[in-house]
């Protein structure tokens, strides 16, 4: 592992960086039909929809976006964060980052990846870090919907790679902040202090904005499984997402910008089919992102147009796991082999394609790294014979230790 001098002061402790990465917090696909898309991930796969925004609508937008099919972005979530999974029009989304001279690759469906940080300190501080190191940086500000400030930047293959910090959180009733809430919107790097989410409530209503009049999404479905005591309309609960794993062109110069700029520490490296593949984690858990050469690409997913490999999907236990996969066939979701290889840290799990190809990875369980900073050897874990699916399976050290 590779350790740099501890320059900056964060919370009180030194670290290499001004930052520091918690965990993933959403991702980002651009797709070419969203209502199919948004249907898949809600009714199969149990996401809700916090928002629905017309980009169309924004004036300085409006005769860019003419022409687009649809122009409207969604936000997903599955537990109280504003969303988890954004979708948007590949061609408005095209045409928005031309507008703004910034890159597009149509190689790259990936949106953005989000990573969460612990204070807004630490995401202004970070803007002033990539520009001493040169990092490209996409964009900068607050967004809405969500409410979370940020610093998106570009990693050595295209994708943008956000740090923020804050996100809005859907309650029990099910509603996001009302759109009225939004002015509090930036578009810069914010000076410090801001106010506290609490005084932007008091604000809203001090101003007469109904902060009850955000969307709220419906169940199309009926609640008809019994989900280990609970109702539910889908036979399995989405309980976290990641990892996420990166084709990319050069693997040592990808894994130097998320080790040595990011400060994710590489778990393991193993070989796919000759060609070397490294496990990087950000917390506790095995991996939060995997790179994967490019050449694997045509091998593993001949017919996708993107270049991220396979996205995780958590479900709360291995019988959830089971049922999913079973529910999931019944509604004729393909399902597609990917290498062991590719997923150190995990025993068993189950990959599926989305409408428009992109490869989704089902599981239960991850491997959790301690102290030390050492995974479990090979030679402990589970073994795992393909096909074969027991009924129960004894409990590891780390079985559900992840789960909240």
């Amino acid at each position: 592992m590779q350790h740099t001098e501890a320059r900056y002061n964060v919370g009180g402790v030194l670290l290499p960086r001004p930052f520091r990465i918690r965990r993933l917090g959403h991702f980002g696909i651009n797709v070419l039909h969203l209502g199919e898309y948004v249907a898949f991930y809600k009714n199969l796969l149990g996401f809700r929809i916090s928002d629905v925004i017309d980009y169309a609508s924004r004036p300085h937008l409006t005769q860019i976006l003419v022409g687009v099919e649809d122009t409207r972005g969604y936000f997903m979530y599955y537990g109280s964060d504003h969303h988890a999974l954004v979708f948007f029009n590949q061609e408005a989304v095209r045409r928005m980052r031309a507008a703004g001279n910034r890159p597009f690759d149509h190689k790259i469906t990936i949106n953005q990846i989000s990573w969460q940080c612990g204070s807004l300190a630490e995401i202004v501080e970070s803007y002033r870090y990539f520009q001493e190191r040169e990092v490209p940086i996409f964009r900068t500000g607050r967004d809405m919907p969500g409410s979370n400030w940020h610093v998106s930047v570009y990693d050595p293959d295209g994708h943008v790679v956000e740090v923020y910090y804050g996100i809005e959180q859907v309650g029990w009733d099910g509603k996001s902040k009302p759109l009225a809430m939004h002015y509090r919107r930036f578009n810069e790097l914010p000076t410090l202090p801001q106010p506290s989410e609490e005084a932007e409530i008091q604000e809203a209503m001090e101003k007469g904005i109904d902060l009850s009049s955000g969307h709220r999404d419906g169940e199309a479905w009926p609640a008809r499984y019994e989900v280990d005591g609970v109702l539910l309309p889908r036979p399995f609960k989405i309980t976290k997402i990641g990892p996420v794993k990166l084709f990319v062109n050069d693997l040592d110069r990808s894994e130097a910008f998320y080790s040595e700029i990011l400060g994710f520490s590489k778990t393991e490296e193993t070989y796919v089919r000759g060609r070397r593949c490294i496990f990087l984690r950000a917390g506790t858990e095995h991996h939060s992102i995997a790179l994967v050469p490019n050449e694997l690409k045509e091998t593993l997913l001949p017919s996708a147009r993107t270049t991220f490999c396979s996205f995780g999907l958590e479900v709360a236990n291995y019988r959830q796991l089971k049922d999913a996969m079973k529910f999931l066939e019944e509604h004729s979701v393909p399902f597609i082999h990917l290498p062991s290889e590719l997923s150190p840290g995990l025993d068993y799990s189950a990959h599926v394609l989305d409408p428009e190809g992109h490869c989704l990875q089902l599981y239960y369980y991850m491997e959790q790294v301690g102290w030390d900073g050492k995974p479990r050897p090979p030679e402990l874990r589970r073994s795992v014979n393909e096909g074969e699916w027991p009924e129960v399976l004894e409990a590891l050290s780390d079985t559900y230790v992840d789960q909240t």
